[in-house]
């Protein structure tokens, strides 16, 4: 078992910044990447951006040039997004991922992204 906590959200100005952290306990041995998924009302759940074991990242195209994801690379247990350059259609409930190498991934209870003026 895996327990995800997230943290970081906020109401944020167009053009703003915010920086999402996620904490993974428990069996963390058996991950084999951490990411981030959001979901707006009404649309479906997205990836955003993902790291993989050996450090490999993934981002959706919407993302690429203002997002970046990193992780604690001594624990390998924490993962964090810093989103510069928000936009109005970044606003979304914002869920951390780990994934392990065999069988369903957990997730968090999820953080809310409000980009607004």
């Amino acid at each position: 078992q895996v327990h995800i906590v997230e943290s970081g959200g906020g109401l944020v100005q167009p053009g703003g910044s915010l920086s999402l952290s996620c904490v993974a306990s428990g069996n963390i041995f058996s991950i084999m990447s951490l990411g981030w998924y959001r979901q707006a009302p009404g649309k479906q759940r997205e990836l955003v951006a993902l790291i993989f074991n050996d450090g490999e990242t993934n981002y959706s195209d919407s993302v690429k040039g203002r997002f970046t994801i990193s992780r604690d690379n001594a624990a390998k247990n924490s993962v964090f997004l810093q989103m510069n350059g928000l936009k109005a259609e970044d606003t979304a409930r914002y869920y951390c991922n780990a994934q392990p190498w065999v069988g369903a991934g957990y997730w968090g209870e999820g953080t809310q992204v409000t980009v607004s003026s």
